[in-house]
């Protein structure tokens, strides 16, 4: 009888509660679009980099050694000898290592000397490979790979020629050897997007004439001299590594971190990622806690509706009350009205949720490499509708109070 009231009730002040229910669906959606955002965004931090057991450089910190290798933010603060990156690599436990060599860029963007097999190991979100939306990998001494955002930015396709410069944000150039763009890369969402790759050989092809960090004054080897030298680098910046077993990769890390011949470091990508997360983190609190507020704001306008309605309804409360109604009765149609209110609010707010999801979906992951999955509510999420159904119920026992708090001879009273 009761939920037939409050159902007919709320019929009779259907645009009110339209708009109530709209108010309350919107701030549920952004509330769960804010957690699949964040989500997804620490999915996609933490997937930056997968399949890799061990990154290794020169004794630093965890966090920035993860930050240059991967992210390509800051530099590092010493280079890793040749003999001592052939060492580890000679280790049994190592099953394929690639050494990364950092420090030249190219129009603000980095640039990264490896190896070809970087674009079969490097895995990203959950063991997705490195592909080509055009063009071919190295070929040339000269050739150069570049990631999706590097083409899209500087207006790049194969073929076209780019000159390096020397260090980061330097208007020194190496434009004797150029290199020429071999390949794109599709995008990826991580760093390498905004990373322009040659070979080792290439990196030190062009700097055959550098010492010191300066262009030896008035020497210049011809570019067909440089392809007939022995271009095995002297150093690399650092090195990713994968392990025949992971219980081998404790012990590898340990060896490293041990090494006696120079100073190394050997983190675990996973733990050093959720050192940064923790660093980065409060900004997700911040925004949870922004979008928990218009949660609140929203209940608070339906408690303001339900208290603005209650003058028009001071004889529909008074009839109740002479029809032998109960205190209780009349709390209870409020309140019930209230979570019914709340609940179709909140589904309402999961509808605009996965609406919002199938069409934004693609457009964030092409635009930010940002993967929100389409799939079912977690029990976190359920929880947070549960809450705003229950805090629904409680904001409505104000106005629900004052109702029934009404006397009848009030109700009736005729105003003039």
């Amino acid at each position: 009888m009761i939920l037939r009231l409050a159902i007919g009730s709320l019929r009779a002040r259907g645009l009110t509660v339209a708009m109530t229910l709209l108010a309350i669906g919107l701030s549920v959606a952004l509330f769960l679009g804010v957690e699949k955002m964040r989500t997804g965004a620490k999915a996609s931090f933490a997937d930056t980099i997968s399949g890799t057991d061990l990154i290794v450089g020169a004794r630093s910190g965890s966090v920035q050694l993860l930050l240059y290798s991967v992210f390509r933010i800051g530099n590092a603060t010493n280079n890793v000898t040749w003999a001592s990156y052939k060492d580890i690599a000679a280790q049994p436990e190592v099953e394929w290592i690639i050494p990364i060599s950092l420090g030249d860029s190219h129009r603000q963007f980095r640039v990264m000397g490896t190896t070809a097999e970087f674009f079969e190991r490097y895995k990203y979100r959950q063991g997705r490979g490195l592909e080509l939306s055009e063009g071919a990998f190295f070929t040339d001494l000269f050739d150069t790979v570049i990631g999706a955002d590097v083409a899209a930015t500087l207006g790049y396709s194969v073929d076209d020629p780019i000159v390096v410069a020397h260090g980061i944000a330097s208007f020194t150039e190496h434009k004797d050897q150029p290199f020429r763009v071999s390949g794109i890369l599709k995008k990826t969402g991580t760093p390498v997007d905004r990373t322009v790759i040659a070979s080792m050989e290439a990196i030190e092809a062009i700097h055959v004439d550098w010492q010191n960090g300066a262009q030896i004054p008035g020497q210049s080897t011809p570019v067909d001299v440089i392809r007939q030298m022995e271009l095995t680098p002297k150093a690399v910046t650092a090195a990713l590594i994968g392990v025949e077993s992971p219980l081998q990769t404790f012990a590898l890390q340990r060896q490293i971190n041990e090494y006696p011949e120079e100073p190394l470091l050997a983190i675990l990508p996973g733990v050093a990622l959720q050192e940064l997360w923790a660093i980065v983190g409060v900004a997700e609190t911040a925004l949870l806690g922004v979008s928990a507020m218009v949660v609140v704001t929203a209940l608070i306008g339906m408690m303001a509706t339900i208290f603005s309605s209650l003058n028009e309804r001071r004889r529909e409360m008074a009839i109740f009350r002479a029809m032998g109604a109960r205190p209780s009765t009349i709390v209870g149609l409020l309140v019930l009205e209230a979570v019914l209110t709340a609940a179709a609010g909140a589904i309402l707010g999961v509808l605009l949720l996965y609406c919002g999801l199938t069409i934004a979906q693609p457009m964030i992951d092409n635009a930010f490499g940002l993967w929100l999955p389409i799939e079912a509510l977690s029990l976190r999420e359920l929880w947070v509708l549960f809450g705003v159904v229950v805090a629904g119920a409680i904001v409505s026992l104000v106005p629900a109070v004052r109702a029934y708090r009404l006397s009848l001879a009030d109700g009736m009273m005729v105003r003039t």
